[in-house]
């Protein structure tokens, strides 16, 4: 039997589910930054979070892990909004891990690449969407897209998404949204 203080420093005890936690261990994660402590039991909850913390300090992780299981209890989907391709490829990639062995499917939705594998992979309705805003908006235009049924919107880096002027695709992806979904807000500022 571990000591208390010891599994104040592993996964255990933060809600996670059993079979997340048995897929962490799987991916060789052991012990949570202090964002993924802070923020993952809030996120399980499903309550709103804003998590502030330096590049490299495992916020990715911090919202994907809560969404995941949120989007296997709930049948709702999720949303993931960050600035370039490079970063929605790692989120997409990170999701698709934790997920991928619970039959959760992702999709990455970018810009500058072409669209048709995009939108097989939507066809596909996935479980979890990780877009750059500006081809997630494209496709919305075409109605290639549905985001009637997100349950939970993250937008990662948002301070960088609206200095790079994203603000107007931002607030056209709020209005469709549903209103009643658990938002997620992580930022490295």
């Amino acid at each position: 039997m571990s000591r208390p203080e010891e599994k104040d420093k592993t996964f255990h005890g933060l809600g996670i589910a059993p079979d997340f936690l048995h897929r962490l261990d799987e991916l060789k994660f052991f012990h949570p930054t202090p964002i993924q402590r802070k923020s993952i039991p809030i996120s399980i909850q499903g309550e709103d979070v804003v998590g502030i913390a330096q590049t490299g300090t495992g916020k990715t992780l911090a919202f994907s892990l809560p969404t995941l299981q949120r989007v296997a209890a709930t049948k709702k989907t999720a949303l993931v909004l960050a600035p370039t391709r490079e970063l929605a490829l790692q989120v997409e990639e990170t999701m698709h891990k934790l997920g991928n062995t619970f039959g959760l499917r992702t999709a990455a939705i970018i810009g500058g690449v072409p669209v048709n594998k995009q939108i097989r992979a939507l066809r596909a309705k996935p479980h979890v969407i990780v877009a750059t805003p500006g081809r997630l908006i494209d496709l919305l235009n075409q109605r290639k897209v549905n985001l009637s049924k997100v349950g939970v919107l993250i937008l990662d880096e948002a301070d960088r998404m609206l200095d790079m002027g994203f603000e107007p695709q931002i607030k056209k992806i709020l209005a469709v949204v549903p209103k009643e979904r658990q938002t997620l807000l992580f930022s490295a500022t």
